[in-house]
């Protein structure tokens, strides 16, 4: 068998590997439904009956984005949801998506090292504990790692080969993306930030390219922000939702202390803003360790267990924690050793898990937001090795060639 059989058998058995677990998983465990997925279930419905948008509300709002929302609702129409449970439909099309993000994982992995290496990053992405669970849950995290890495390649692509039919391409990567999860708007800026650093001698197509991609950002968004206008009479970017900006002043999610600041009479927006200056003046350095050290270790310590399920679904046979901490603590020294190399275009990957860690910060500290990054993680970790290997066998061969001259 040559090298491309081997390679495309490869493929085959970790695919139907991946595939097998998210099916089996899917069939055998009972899927919970936290208050969000109530809340998605419920908003969807009302929506397809009613017309009315509104997430845990009967009149319009903007309170989430409207990307899992549209998503949701096509399903369930597929479903028939007034005679079927749309659910399980629901968990099967994501469980499609989580291939389909693998397949993202294989092709950015290959672009920075050689084919073994992507294969392990896919296996690895594969049985990854996190990316089974999630596919149960009714929540954006399956869509919005799809969209992601589907844009993290077109940008990739961007810088490859430049062209503006790419650059709209990856805009509106970045626009459905943003549709389900808005945190990833600031990407934009990072990716051509860090293109118009790095490629002096054509700063001036870099700048344009990011016009390009910034004008189907802003088409896929209109919509949405004419909706808003037109119903809420008022300008919104993204959504209104501030729970997640006031959850985030609680320093380690102590939600029952009231003690700082009297919420009587104020919106979660002003009680974030009078949390964190009463914080920050009385308790600097409670704060200053959530707002930096604190707020990583809740993000990063602990796998993703989707919206939960039970019995305990063990996708590998061993902790899942000690996989995905090695996996964060290597990916740390992953990330480091890519800034070290900055120019390459495998540091757009690191700098996006350091801007999006920067941007957790700002909310609620939770292991649910650490999914997201993982694939980019997984990824950084595969090129560190692949990268140490290419420099033992180099070393090797220096030795061997001062040990062994040619005579």
């Amino acid at each position: 068998m040559n090298r491309k059989k081997r390679v495309w058998a490869a493929l085959a058995v970790i695919f139907l590997l991946a595939a097998y677990v998210r099916i089996d998983f899917l069939r055998s465990v009972d899927h919970e439904m936290p208050h969000d997925s109530l809340n998605y279930d419920k908003m969807v419905r009302q929506l397809l009956e009613t017309g009315v948008y509104a997430y845990n509300g009967e009149t319009p709002n903007a309170l989430v984005t409207p990307g899992y929302p549209l998503f949701l609702a096509a399903v369930y129409e597929m479903a028939d949801y007034k005679e079927h449970d749309p659910l399980p439909w629901v968990r099967y099309i994501q469980a499609l998506l989580s291939l389909a993000a693998l397949g993202f994982v294989y092709r950015i992995a290959r672009r920075f090292s050689g084919e073994l290496t992507a294969l392990i990053a896919l296996l690895i992405a594969a049985v990854y504990p996190p990316f089974v669970w999630a596919n149960g849950a009714i929540l954006t995290e399956v869509l919005a790692i799809f969209l992601l890495m589907g844009y993290l390649l077109a940008q990739i692509r961007v810088f490859e080969t430049p062209s503006y039919g790419r650059a709209a391409a990856a805009g509106i990567w970045l626009g459905l993306t943003v549709l389900v999860r808005p945190e990833f708007l600031p990407l934009i800026a990072v990716a051509f930030a860090f293109q118009w650093l790095r490629d002096k001698e054509a700063r001036k197509r870099t700048i344009r390219l990011f016009a390009c991609s910034a004008a189907a950002v802003v088409l896929l968004l209109a919509p949405w922000w004419i909706r808003n206008a037109v119903t809420l009479h008022q300008w919104v970017a993204t959504a209104t939702q501030e729970n997640p900006f006031r959850a985030g002043t609680y320093p380690y999610n102590t939600f029952n202390d009231e003690s700082l600041v009297d919420p009587a009479g104020k919106t979660e927006k002003e009680l974030a803003i009078a949390r964190l200056k009463a914080g920050f003046t009385t308790q600097p350095g409670l704060f200053i360790k959530w707002y930096t050290i604190g707020k990583m270790q809740y993000v990063y310590q602990s796998v993703y267990r989707g919206g939960g399920h039970q019995p305990y679904y063990p996708v590998i046979p061993f902790n899942a924690n000690l996989l995905h901490r090695t996996l964060v603590l290597s990916g740390a020294i992953a990330v480091l050793a890519a800034l070290r190399r900055w120019r390459e275009t495998v540091t757009l990957l690191a700098l996006a898990v350091i801007a999006m860690s920067l941007i957790r910060l700002g909310f609620v500290a939770d292991y649910r937001y650490n999914v997201t990054m993982m694939p980019l993680i997984i990824i950084l970790d595969c090129v560190l090795g692949w990268r140490a290997v290419m420099w033992w066998k180099g070393r090797r061969t220096q030795k061997t060639a001062v040990l062994n001259p040619i005579k």
